[in-house]
């Protein structure tokens, strides 16, 4: 079957504009998963941050306790 000029026009004119959705579609989705990714590294940083701080302050109050004990003791 023989293709007349304009069909072969329309086909050559709509295949860089499905090309341009693709990469449009490639770029939106590696922004969604650098996001997502930015997201959950700063998630796990701050769990981190408040876990030591939690950590910290426990060895505060458990150290301010030995002193207070030991102040108690020499009396």
């Amino acid at each position: 079957m023989m293709h007349c000029p304009w069909d072969v026009w329309i086909l050559s004119c709509e295949k860089p504009e499905i090309e341009q959705d693709e990469v449009k579609l490639q770029n939106a989705s590696k922004q969604i998963v650098q996001t997502a990714i930015l997201r959950a590294v700063q998630q796990v940083s701050q769990e981190s941050l408040q876990k030591e701080k939690r950590a910290n302050s426990s060895t505060s109050l458990q150290l301010e306790r030995g002193k207070l004990t030991k102040k108690h003791e020499k009396k």
